[in-house]
């Protein structure tokens, strides 16, 4: 890629940035502390979309930042990738919240602001336009494939999503930090077979190119 196309690229997505910060369509909009619009490599391969951002997220305006930011840096050194190889983003950009006793609660985003949020991530995938958008959890997977989709029976599956980019999903780093024992190796398993597969994606030469294979690692630090 070369320093012209990514200096483009980079200035689209602070306009692009600029805008979403601007919004104020939902009521997340005026009760957020920042925008959390993504962050990453304007010509990354890999894409990466969770839900919304949490409080730690509001707090800095960086996606996937605390332990779910930890565990997925950790989740792509797996396989050969730092953070700022990729381009991690969510379905919305602001943090969904309910009244809490201590304060404001997360909750889950509803399907007007989602809709209302869509074509910011729109824009973002037509930027960077991306070989592989990995989803991370049910409620980003069913955002480009519908809420039909189960994660439990279909995550590890390849789709074709926006403008035929190649689309799995897998389980959201939080999902997998709240498991114990059995479970959690279980479903630390069905990650490390995920993040195998979107590696071999990665790896597939695209035409006039030839990519070597990063070297295979464990998950978690095991043994591949």
């Amino acid at each position: 890629m070369s320093l012209a196309e990514r200096a483009a690229r980079e200035r689209l997505l602070e306009k692009a940035r600029a805008s979403a910060n601007a919004c104020r369509l939902c009521r997340m909009g005026s009760e957020r502390r920042n925008n959390v619009y993504g962050e990453g490599d304007p010509c990354a391969r890999l894409m990466l979309v969770g839900e919304g951002p949490g409080e730690t997220e509001d707090l800095t305006g960086r996606p996937f930042v605390g332990r779910s930011g930890q565990l997925l840096e950790k989740m792509l050194g797996a396989i050969g990738l730092a953070r700022e190889d990729v381009y991690i983003c969510n379905t919305v950009k602001c943090r969904p919240t309910d009244p809490g006793p201590r304060g404001p609660k997360n909750r889950a985003p509803e399907p007007a602001e989602m809709a209302n949020c869509r074509p910011y991530l729109d824009e973002q995938i037509d930027i960077i336009r991306p070989t592989v958008i990995l989803a991370l959890g049910a409620p980003a997977a069913k955002s480009f494939l519908g809420k039909d989709f189960q994660i439990t029976k279909q995550r590890g599956r390849w789709f074709e999503g926006p403008q035929g980019i190649a689309l799995m999903a897998t389980f959201h780093p939080a999902y997998v930090l709240r498991q114990t024992g059995g479970e959690l190796e279980g479903v630390k398993r069905m990650v490390w077979a995920d993040l195998k597969a979107v590696r071999d994606k990665l790896a597939e030469p695209a035409p006039g190119r030839v990519d070597q294979p990063p070297e295979q690692v464990g998950l978690f630090g095991e043994g591949a």
